[in-house]
């Protein structure tokens, strides 16, 4: 591409090879900054593909590829090899949108999105940033009726992990941000529920709200203590 940006370069994993078809020829459509490297109907051909994880920037996962291999270990995975992802599912239910970003994932996509809206999350994640559709980050304020503050999917994530056990400075390194950023992000987080009425003021307070609130499971510390 000579001196332009690079391109954005994309992997789509899902099992209906139809729509494998669609996506790719919809993102070749919408937008000519993105690049679809490969496009493969399960998880076990995303890993062993000669161009993962080194051709690839961002992953469009479908979340339902019925594998029993939890999505929180492919994420993982991905994070691990340096590879963003971006969740696809035909599911909007809050609970599972928190549960994807909780998880570590920068998108949540509904299948009915058009392809614009795919463009925007794939390039939200390449920046490293969290992109959630408007109706699915409302539906995620609105459900919630436990009287808790609406965070946005980077201040969950910073919560998950942090409430996880993770100390401040591997926060920050998980999530590709600074260390002072990161300490940011949990002061807003202090500052939302200390407006609710809710304090979080210890980690230990922090941890419990954050299963209480379905950001975190018990499963998901160390030894399942607080």
């Amino acid at each position: 591409m000579g001196s332009e940006t690079a391109a954005i370069r994309v992997a789509i994993v899902d099992d209906h090879r139809m729509l494998l078809g669609a996506l790719t020829e919809w993102i070749r459509n919408a937008a000519d900054d993105i690049e679809t490297v490969l496009a493969v109907p399960t998880w076990a051909e995303l890993l062993t593909h000669p161009a993962f994880p080194s051709r690839v920037d961002v992953v469009l996962l479908d979340l339902d590829l019925k594998d029993n291999i939890p999505v929180a270990l492919k994420i993982a995975t991905l994070r691990t090899s340096g590879v963003r992802a971006v969740l696809m599912s035909t599911y909007s239910e809050p609970n599972v949108v928190r549960e994807a970003l909780a998880a570590g994932a920068l998108g949540y996509l509904v299948k009915s999105e058009d392809a614009d809206m795919i463009v925007e999350a794939i390039r939200a994640a390449a920046n490293g940033e969290s992109f959630v559709s408007a109706e699915l980050d409302m539906a995620l304020s609105q459900n919630d009726e436990s009287g808790s503050p609406r965070l946005s999917a980077q201040e969950r994530r910073v919560m998950a992990l942090y409430g996880g056990g993770e100390p401040v400075k591997s926060v920050a390194y998980q999530l590709s941000i600074s260390e002072e950023t990161a300490k940011s992000y949990l002061k807003r987080i202090r500052e939302k529920y200390r407006m609710a009425g809710i304090d979080v003021g210890t980690k230990v307070a922090l941890r419990k709200r954050a299963i209480q609130d379905g950001i975190l499971t018990p499963t998901d510390i160390p030894g399942g203590q607080f």
